[in-house]
């Protein structure tokens, strides 16, 4: 049975994904001071969408306000380009709910939250091949250009994530986004995918 515990939280302007790739540029004291925790002790943080306010932190900002289910960002590497910045890349592994947060008096927020089950492994409906296929397109197309925003192996077989991947290439509201990555069914969150991507004939009817 999955239990509350205690995580970082990193409230963002964007929604991490499980699978998902996250680069981020890390200057701020406290900011730099979780990384190298979770790098000493191999910890994870969490990512958190912003509904309102700015995470830079100063007294006379606007209230915080983030997405109560986040994703967990697993550090890849770090690279300290300069001394007090860093450049970290994380991948997006389980969703977690916040049931309560505080701030610290340096502005970190710290999250009680519950893990969320990981989505179950469910191959693509057969009247989704075209948006599969979408997929598959575009990375290469992405590839041609030396872009690569996504993590290897790539799952082609598993609704989840080619669903997770398209969310992250669509250009929809935040608030949208948010709610695909929260959606439990991994089947629904692709079909919600595929008929949008019909609405603006990215794939074919």
């Amino acid at each position: 049975m999955a239990t509350i515990h205690a995580l970082a939280l990193f409230p963002l302007q964007a929604v991490l994904f499980p699978g998902g790739l996250l680069g981020l540029k890390i200057f701020e004291a406290r900011y730099l001071d979780l990384i190298g925790t979770c790098l000493r002790e191999q910890r994870t943080f969490g990512v958190v969408a912003l509904r309102s306010g700015s995470d830079v932190h100063r007294p006379d900002r606007p209230a915080v306000e983030f997405e109560p289910i986040g994703v967990h960002a697993e550090l890849i590497d770090v690279d300290s380009e300069q001394t007090g910045i860093l450049r970290i890349r994380c991948r997006g592994t389980r969703r977690f709910e916040v049931e309560a947060s505080r701030q610290q008096a340096d502005g970190l927020w710290l999250g009680d939250v519950l893990d969320l089950p990981d989505d179950p492994v469910l191959p693509p409906a057969d009247a989704q091949a075209g948006c599969v296929r979408g997929l598959t397109e575009a990375i290469a197309g992405l590839a041609a250009r030396d872009l690569r925003p996504f993590l290897e192996p790539y799952r082609y077989d598993d609704a989840g994530w080619v669903a997770n991947r398209w969310c992250e290439l669509l250009p929809i509201p935040q608030a949208a986004k948010q709610k695909l990555m929260a959606l439990p069914d991994p089947l629904l969150r692709l079909q919600l995918v595929d008929d949008y991507l019909r609405s603006q004939g990215v794939v074919g009817a």
